[in-house]
């Protein structure tokens, strides 16, 4: 198969019109929100078009989805999800906001580990939660000790809780062991906390094993999310999964209307790639583990000062600028004099001050002048 991340800015300006590409302007390369310059996986768009051809555009039935999921998660992990307690929704995020509202109390708090997923505290804001932060440890683990503290803050005032899980994490590429993940469980079942878990990112990993969460000894109390759609580079096609644990507490189990909002062609796309797509994913990955180890050359050359811990999983890396001397959001400097684009490190919790979040899924091209931009702004 010829090189799926490949092209220039030019390029891919022309042939995009979603959010990437569109929100700066033309002098601005952007390497920031979670999408792919990617050439699309053709089973999917060959099942997409063959149903927009067919005119198969109605409202989805989600058995096969369901099923297709199932088996994708039984193939790659050996994880035997119970279709029985899966149902489609629209997204990972907006099934996540809504097993929150079920599973927590209104003005309550909710424990995320920061560096996270910067939407986890705007969703926790938009439900009208609190966020409480149990950080990562300093080599990037989950700290056993700072969830001890959070969870027991959390449930101080007796009311319902939750813990939102990002496996493999993002921004940082790490992947939980079997064994913290465990430890996690057993944590969140000593103080009652309900774990949800994100596991949007879990097909591509380059180090290590990913390990569902609902897979580990006392995770079946938990929640977890899955979808097609960063592995594949699917997020305009708005489909994904929720899987409760058989012991999960019973307002984990989402209520039939919740499914309406998965798009019919979104979940025609998702079969399609668990199914059909599952060579152009270990091309694309193969292309993000190669620009990995380039941005860790390029760094080493032209930026020496900058920290980066080549990442385990997904296709973004968490850069340590404060040595730069950029302040708490070099992302927005490097904007401004470079005109390079990444996500403000701020956004994922008070410990991304001084980093910034990079998105490796483009063309060894457009990451090489990405560097190249960020040398020219400390020129």
């Amino acid at each position: 198969m010829s090189s799926l991340l490949t092209g220039d800015a030019t390029t891919w300006r022309s042939r995009r019109t979603g959010v990437k590409w569109g929100v700066y302007g033309s002098d601005v390369l952007p390497l920031w929100v979670a999408e792919m310059d990617a050439e699309p996986c053709a089973p999917v768009v060959d099942a997409v078009t063959a149903a927009m051809n067919r005119g198969d555009t109605g409202y989805p039935l989600g058995d096969e989805f369901v099923e297709a999921g199932a088996a994708f998660a039984a193939d790659t992990w050996a994880w035997d999800v119970d279709p029985r307690r899966t149902s489609p929704v629209a997204d990972v995020m907006i099934g996540l906001a809504e097993i929150v509202r079920e599973t927590t109390d209104p003005g309550g708090p909710v424990v995320v580990s920061s560096p996270v997923y910067n939407a986890f505290f705007d969703f926790v804001d938009m439900t009208g939660r609190t966020v409480v932060d149990a950080p990562l440890s300093p080599a990037g683990r989950l700290d056993p000790e700072a969830l001890e503290r959070a969870f027991a803050q959390a449930r101080a005032g007796g009311g319902r809780t939750a813990y939102l899980l990002c496996n493999p994490q993002n921004p940082t590429g790490t992947v939980h062991t079997a064994e913290e993940l465990e430890t996690l469980a057993g944590i969140a079942a000593a103080h009652d906390v309900t774990v949800i878990a994100d596991e949007i990112h879990a097909p591509i990993v380059h180090d290590g094993a990913f390990t569902p969460y609902l897979s580990v000894p006392g995770g079946e109390r938990g929640v977890s999310l899955l979808s097609a759609s960063k592995a594949w580079n699917l997020a305009g096609l708005k489909a994904a999964l929720v899987v409760t644990g058989a012991e999960a507490p019973l307002g984990a189990t989402l209520h039939e209307v919740h499914s309406h909002g998965a798009s019919h062609l979104g979940q025609i796309a998702g079969i399609a790639a668990w199914t059909h797509g599952r060579d152009w994913l270990v091309t694309v990955t193969h292309e993000i583990d190669a620009n990995r180890r380039l941005l860790a050359r390029l760094l080493a050359e032209r930026l020496p000062q900058v920290g980066y811990a080549v990442p385990a999983a997904t296709y973004m890396a968490w850069l340590d600028c404060r040595s730069l001397g950029l302040g708490d959001d070099p992302a927005a400097v490097l904007r401004q004099r470079g005109r390079v684009a990444f996500s403000s490190g701020p956004s994922f919790g008070e410990t991304g001050r001084g980093f910034v979040r990079v998105n490796l899924a483009t063309s060894p091209e457009i990451l090489t002048e990405a560097v190249d931009r960020m040398a020219g702004a400390l020129a």
